[in-house]
């Protein structure tokens, strides 16, 4: 009896650790504006290359040429680079390292100690990114900050409420994600 709990125990670690693998690979960073990346190309030495991602979202990469990467992870530039350059380098094994996060930036404006732009190094929430401008003045309008995003060049406003958030009336809304380019605006 006891080998078959320790058989199972092994079955359930086994799938726990794919499940989480693939979540993993889902939330897999992806590339922005101002990302310094380092190309490689496994046994080819002309084909190392540091790039940054440029404003337009494109990088420029021997035999190739132009690339867009904006909301592409490293890995999946990966796999377009080798198809790009395979009538150049058959069976080419490229890498592409991650640098620096540069273009994962935020910005906070208005009524906080030390309003400016952050680069987002992990994850982060609005109260985090709050917290890192030093959080509100003493004029500032709790109840009535917005997270401006925008997508497909579509301009979003989300609303915050950091009063409620900090009296613990509105737990919920303390998971809102970030993502580069958004603009907290605190009234």
């Amino acid at each position: 009896m006891r080998s078959i709990t320790i058989v199972a125990a092994v079955i359930s670690t086994f799938f726990a650790s794919i499940l989480n693998s693939n979540a993993q690979i889902a939330a897999a960073y992806t590339l922005n504006p101002g990302d310094e990346l380092h190309i490689s190309v496994w046994r080819e030495e002309t084909l190392d290359k540091q790039v940054i991602v440029l404003p337009d979202g494109k990088i420029t990469f021997p035999l190739i040429g132009s690339v867009s990467v904006v909301g592409v992870s490293s890995v999946e530039l990966e796999n377009i680079i080798e198809q790009k350059l395979e009538d150049h380098v058959p069976g080419a094994e490229v890498t592409v390292l991650i640098n620096s996060v540069g273009g994962n930036r935020v910005f906070v404006i208005g009524k906080v100690v030390q309003p400016g732009e952050f680069i987002m190094n992990s994850e982060m929430t609005v109260s985090q990114v709050l917290s890192l401008a030093g959080g509100l003045d003493r004029f500032a309008d709790g109840n009535s900050i917005k997270i401006q995003r925008i997508e497909n060049g579509v301009v979003h406003y989300f609303e915050y409420n950091y009063d409620d958030l900090l009296s613990g009336k509105s737990i919920e809304s303390m998971g809102f994600i970030l993502k580069a380019g958004d603009v907290v605006i605190v009234p």
